[in-house]
C-alpha cells in the first residue's frame, strides 16, 4: 500500500512544474478541522452535533454555503467542499497539459492509493473495491453478472430505485427468472416485520436478495444485517443498494453481511460527480461477469470490472480529497449532525396544521432524508412553491404508494436555511387556507 502511494507521489513530482505536489496533497480545510475536533474532543456526539461553532467551519468549507439557492435535495447529489474542487480542477490542469501522456502514464497509476483509501473507510480488503461512476453502474454490475437460470427468484421491494428495477425486469423479460416485489407501507419502525416479509417471500428457487440499505425516497433505514442473517440461513445471496448510507452511516461492508454492495461517491461523501464504487466479497468475484468487457471474464480480480475505457482521470483522483475531508470530520459524528438537522426541522414542521411525515423521527429507522407532505397538495405543487418562491430546492416524490417532497440537509446546511423551509412550508400552509 504504501509503496503505491510512495510511487505515485514520486511520478507527480516528476510531473514537473504544472500542478504542485503540495498543492495537490495541501488539506488547510482539514488543517482547520483538526483545529476545530480539539475544541470539542470532550464533548458528547450529541452535543457536538447541535454545537453550530464547530459546524460554521465545514460549512465555510462548502461554496455551497453561499449559493442563490438552499440546496435540500442532497439526497439526488451533493456538492464537493472546495478542497475537492480545488483537486479536480488542478488534475484537470495537468491533464490537459497532455492527456494521453498524464492520464494513462501518471494518473491511471494513482487509481491504486484511491482503491487503498477507500477500503480503509469501507474496513474492507482493496481487491474487493472496485471503483466506477455511481451506484447503478455497481448495482448494474452485479445485477447482469450473476450467473441465473430461467425460474430462478431474486425478491427486491417497489420501493427500490427505478434503475434497479428496471435491470431485473429487463433480465426476467430476456431470460426468464422470476423477479417479486415486496411493498412495504413506510415508516415501518419494527425491523422483524420487514425482516419477515422478505423471508416469507422465499423459496427454493430464491437465489438473491436485493436490499436497499436507505430507501431514497423517504430515508427509511433497513434492517440489513437482520436481513442478511436471515438469508444466510436459506443460503440466499444478498445485494444491498448502499447509494444513501455509505459516506453517511457510520459501519464497516463487511458487518453488514451481505455479498455485494453497491454506492454512489457523490451523495454524502462529497466526492466529485460522477464516481462510485462497487464492493464484491472476495470469494465471489470471479463468479461475476464484468458489465463491460473484459479479457478475463471470470477472473478473480476486482478490476476487471473497470475497464471502463477513457474515463475522467481527474474526477477520480478527487476521491481521495473528499476521503481526508470526511475522516477529519469522522463518520459517526458526520452521521449524528445530518440526523440531528433532518430532526431540527421536521420535528417543528410535524406542528404545522395538515403537515405529514413519511419517514421516522427515530434514530435507528433514519438519518438524514425525510419525507413531508401537506394535505390538498401534490408534491409537485409544494415543491413548486418551494422553489419558486423561496428558493428551497428540494425533489417532490410520487411513486408507488410514496407521495412525498424529499428533504435531504447535508453538514453544510444551516440551521437558517431549515428555519426557512419551516417557515416556507407555514406560508404555503396559510396561502391554501385563504385560496
Amino acid at each position: 500500500m504504501a509503496h503505491n502511494r510512495r510511487n505515485f507521489v514520486k511520478k507527480l513530482a516528476v510531473a514537473g512544474s504544472t500542478v504542485s505536489v503540495n498543492n495537490l496533497l495541501e488539506m488547510t480545510s482539514v488543517a482547520d478541522l483538526t483545529a476545530a475536533n480539539r475544541r470539542v474532543q470532550h464533548l458528547s456526539l450529541r452535543e457536538v452535533a447541535a454545537d453550530e461553532d464547530y459546524w460554521r467551519t465545514i460549512q465555510q468549507s462548502y461554496t455551497a454555503s453561499t449559493s442563490p439557492i438552499i440546496i435540500l435535495n442532497n439526497g439526488g447529489v451533493s456538492p464537493s467542499p472546495l478542497v475537492v474542487q480545488q483537486a479536480v480542477e488542478r488534475y484537470n490542469q495537468m491533464i490537459n497539459q497532455g492527456p494521453s501522456y498524464y492520464m494513462w502514464r501518471l494518473l491511471d497509476q494513482g487509481r491504486e492509493p484511491v482503491r487503498e483509501k477507500l477500503a480503509l473507510l469501507a474496513g474492507t480488503l482493496p481487491d474487493e473495491i472496485a471503483i466506477n461512476r455511481n451506484a447503478t453502474e455497481a448495482l448494474n454490475t452485479v445485477i447482469y453478472g450473476l450467473d441465473l437460470a430461467k425460474g430462478d427468484e431474486i425478491i427486491g421491494t417497489l420501493q427500490d430505485y427505478p434503475n434497479v428495477i428496471q435491470a431485473w425486469r429487463q433480465r426476467a423479460q430476456r431470460e426468464g427468472i422470476v423477479y417479486k416485489q415486496l411493498s412495504f407501507k413506510f415508516p415501518i419502525e419494527n425491523d422483524e416485520q420487514i425482516v419477515r416479509e422478505y423471508e416469507k417471500a422465499i423459496t427454493p428457487k430464491t437465489k438473491l436478495l436485493h436490499v436497499t440499505h436507505v430507501i431514497n425516497w423517504v430515508g427509511q433505514i433497513m434492517p440489513v444485517q437482520k436481513i442478511c442473517q436471515m438469508a444466510r440461513k436459506h443460503g440466499v445471496e444478498v445485494l444491498v443498494d448502499g447509494a444513501h448510507s455509505f459516506g453517511l452511516l457510520d459501519f464497516k461492508i463487511p458487518e453488514l453481511g451481505c455479498d455485494y454492495f453497491g454506492t454512489s461517491l457523490h451523495k454524502f461523501l462529497s466526492a466529485p460527480v460522477g464516481t462510485g464504487m462497487l464492493w464484491i466479497r472476495k470469494e465471489k468475484i470471479a463468479t461475476i461477469w464484468p458489465l463491460l468487457c473484459n479479457s478475463q471474464p471470470k477472473s478473480n480480480d476486482i478490476r476487471k470490472f473497470e475497464t471502463l475505457g477513457t474515463r475522467s482521470f481527474a474526477i477520480e483522483q478527487g476521491i481521495n480529497e473528499a476521503i481526508n475531508f470526511h475522516n477529519a470530520i469522522g463518520s459517526k459524528r458526520k452521521e449524528e449532525r445530518v440526523r440531528y438537522l433532518k430532526n431540527y426541522w421536521a420535528e417543528k414542521a410535524l406542528k404545522l396544521p395538515g403537515v405529514r411525515l413519511s419517514t421516522s423521527l427515530k434514530p435507528q429507522f433514519s438519518c438524514g432524508i425525510c419525507g413531508v407532505s401537506i394535505e390538498g397538495m401534490t408534491p409537485g405543487e409544494v415543491e413548486g412553491k418551494l422553489m419558486a418562491k423561496y428558493k428551497i430546492n428540494t425533489s417532490p416524490t410520487v411513486w408507488e404508494n410514496i407521495s412525498c417532497v424529499r428533504v435531504t440537509p447535508h453538514i453544510y446546511t444551516t440551521l437558517a436555511d431549515l428555519d426557512k423551509l419551516v417557515n416556507s412550508l407555514s406560508e404555503i400552509i396559510a396561502e391554501k387556507k385563504k385560496a
